[in-house]
């Protein structure tokens, strides 16, 4: 078997608001249409008209992703704007209310508001994708298997929804308390091979449940569409850097474990009731309050587990010229994430007098300079 390509292709979904008041706002079917000029199938509308969805091109370096998704932010913010509406890049709306949405009028989306029932309607939720390139089905699905263990590492870096319908949930990523709602989501459960897999997936297509499976939404699975194992825990991230940096890591990680497979070695594989312990955690507290190591058998905390992550993938990264982003990591705690700023940016509105609703506006125009930042 010869060195996988480790291509990697990140997607965004991002929130349209008014420009003005910040209330979350139908995207015009003109706006869409434009964006598709401009970027042609590295945009799509998404299940709810107030959504937008890009994606990169397939790129050989993180940077080369950076770049190209700091275009397609710059493309949307622009459009956006010739129609009084900014993007967001955030997994939940500070106060939107998921009963006041419509999802789009197209085949596609009114199967799955048939299908999902009301569970569809409360999909006001937002997240990133990172494909990373293997080409053989086998790998794929023995680094699903050795990459799920990761996860909870990199739902923590990216929480941005604490908020939801105006209130402090508590949690750092309440988006993933409204996506695990879906079937066919959380962690993905361990097959023995590729043929496991498909044995699997195609009972559900037989039984006349799916028709492919596109329709399976597990944190971290082989994409359907491409040659890639996606990854699919994370938030959303507000400030582009940050995004790049989880992408990194993901990259990087998965060539780690490559490499690893080359020397006849291998990550050990926990059960799924003890890796979802660390989601929950993840989930919960982001990086505040570390994860379990299940080796030492005691919590650790964030910052000593995010170096022992960048010391395990430095080889890699050196491989795939992604050093800097992956050092870059390190900002994320060093200036919080997302969701911990988004808290701070509501307490300090209101430690200086205004009132719950403003806060949240002001934590809205927080998001939308987020946006922007690193563009």
């Amino acid at each position: 078997m010869g060195t996988p390509d480790f291509t990697i292709g990140i997607e965004e979904e991002y929130l349209l608001a008014d420009a003005t008041t910040l209330d979350l706002a139908d995207a015009p079917e003109a706006l869409i249409a434009t964006c598709k000029e401009r970027l042609e199938d590295r945009v799509s509308p998404e299940f709810l008209q107030c959504q937008v969805e890009v994606g990169t091109s397939v790129c050989r370096t993180v940077a080369e992703a950076r770049e190209d998704l700091a275009h397609l932010r710059r493309t949307v913010a622009e459009v956006a704007g010739d129609h009084g509406l900014v993007p967001l890049a955030v997994s939940c709306h500070p106060w939107g209310d998921w009963k006041a949405q419509h999802h789009r009028d197209r085949e596609r989306y009114n199967d799955l508001r048939r299908d999902l029932g009301g569970v569809a309607r409360r999909m006001l939720i937002c997240g990133m994708h990172v494909h990373v390139g293997l080409n053989d089905d086998e790998l794929r699905l023995d680094l699903m298997n050795q990459l799920t263990y990761f996860l909870p590492h990199l739902l923590a870096l990216s929480c941005s929804s604490p908020f939801w319908q105006g209130e402090d949930t508590g949690l750092e990523s309440y988006r993933l308390a409204v996506f695990d709602n879906l079937p066919r989501t959380g962690l993905p459960p361990r097959f023995a091979s590729w043929a496991e897999y498909q044995r699997s997936v195609q009972l559900l297509i037989d039984t006349k449940l799916i028709e492919d499976s596109t329709k399976i939404w597990w944190d971290l699975r082989p994409s359907h569409t491409f040659p890639t194992l996606e990854t699919r825990i994370c938030d959303v991230s507000p400030r582009l850097d940050h995004a790049a940096s989880i992408a990194a890591l993901i990259q990087c990680v998965t060539r780690t474990l490559w490499r690893l497979r080359g020397q006849n070695l291998r990550w050990r594989i926990y059960e799924r009731f003890l890796l979802g312990e660390n989601r929950w955690r993840a989930q919960r507290y982001g990086p505040s309050e570390g994860l379990i190591d299940f080796g030492r058998g005691e919590i650790v905390p964030f910052a000593d587990l995010l170096e022992e992550f960048i010391a395990l993938v430095h080889e890699d990264a050196m491989e795939l010229g992604c050093v800097r982003e992956v050092d870059a990591a390190r900002d994320i705690l060093v200036t919080g994430t997302s969701a911990a700023r988004q808290r701070a940016v509501f307490a300090e509105a209101t430690g200086a007098g205004a009132e719950p609703r403003e806060a949240l506006r002001e934590v809205a125009r927080h998001l939308s300079a987020e946006y922007h930042h690193g563009l």
